[in-house]
């Protein structure tokens, strides 16, 4: 079991994101800015697999889906005139929580390999459909011309705007999170974890809060996506590939996977790491490589553990 993790590290963690803006306005390098908007998003987007994989042991290597379906329902919105984000952003999160009932309706009666390679084929079979949907772009994707808009509240043209918007959003998923796992749906959940039989036996209809789960997970994971589509102004069918579905799924295991904090840890590592050693070298994933295998191999519960265990020693 991970120990307990110091509420002053991830306290201390959110307080720098909470000041990134100034020290970009006084450092002059607006590109940062972009890069921790990035860094929040995949957190959102690996909080809400985590929901899913680190507390009800559901592996799904498809969850880049949900991203996409997000992204896309932003930008088919936006393309026939329709930007008010009062519509966009409910309508991605519909959208993606729809498609995770239709799909975890079939995907959660199997288990183990079988339920990641289904997942896998209908994240797979999304992105085949938007590569193919010439009228939204096709390959070279859809462009936003203009983000979503929020007359009366907020402007996401201001970059420093929309920094604040990914922030808020950040916080909602972790602590929507926490609540979900601290109640008794969050119990239940972790019990079928730990023996799916055995909690049917005592009664619970474990096929349903795993199908809500799910549902949730896609849902937040969608606004993820909303979000990714207003920061790039852009979305292609590049963001629904297994490969992205398994750098999420990397974020939450090096983070510490069904820990609170660990994928906000694990998507700041992954992408902090994959700029700067891009910047070093073209060959930088011979680089990242063996650090994750490292961090896999001697880091129990990634680094979520890793600093909670050095704290606990100190």
């Amino acid at each position: 079991m991970v120990p307990k993790f110091p509420r002053a590290v991830a306290v201390a963690t959110l307080a720098g994101l909470a000041l990134v803006p100034l020290v970009v306005w006084l450092s002059d390098a607006p590109f940062y800015l972009d890069l921790f908007n990035r860094v929040m998003i995949y957190a959102i987007a690996a909080v809400s697999l985590n929901l899913i994989m680190g507390y009800g042991g559901l592996v799904s290597f498809g969850h880049a889906a949900f991203l996409g379906i997000g992204g896309y329902a932003v930008g088919i919105l936006a393309s026939h005139g329709i930007t008010s984000g009062y519509l966009q952003w409910p309508a991605a999160m519909l959208a993606s929580a729809l498609f995770a009932l239709a799909t975890g309706a079939v995907v959660l009666r199997t288990t183990g390999v079988h339920f990641i390679m289904i997942t896998l084929a209908f994240a797979q079979m999304l992105f085949f459909l938007f590569t193919s949907l010439e009228v939204y772009g096709g390959d070279d994707g859809l462009t936003l011309w203009t983000r979503s808009r929020f007359p009366g509240l907020f402007d996401l043209e201001n970059d420093t705007v929309l920094y604040y918007v990914v922030f808020a959003c950040l916080l909602a998923s972790i602590g929507v999170s926490h609540r979900i796992v601290h109640s008794r749906f969050g119990r239940v959940l972790r019990g079928a974890r730990e023996n799916d039989r055995r909690m049917q036996a005592i009664g619970f209809p474990t096929f349903r809060y795993k199908l809500t789960a799910y549902a949730i997970s896609g849902a937040m994971c969608g606004l993820a996506g909303a979000l990714l589509a207003n920061e790039t102004e852009f979305v292609g069918p590049s963001v629904l590939s297994w490969a992205r579905s398994g750098e999420i799924m990397v974020m939450v295991l090096l983070g510490g996977i069904g820990t609170l904090f660990g994928p906000l840890f694990g998507a700041m590592t992954f992408i902090l790491l994959s700029h700067f050693l891009a910047d070093l070298t073209k060959h930088w994933l011979i680089i990242m490589g063996p650090l994750l295998v490292l961090v896999a191999l001697f880091a129990r519960g990634g680094l979520y553990g890793l600093v909670s265990r050095t704290r606990g020693r100190r």
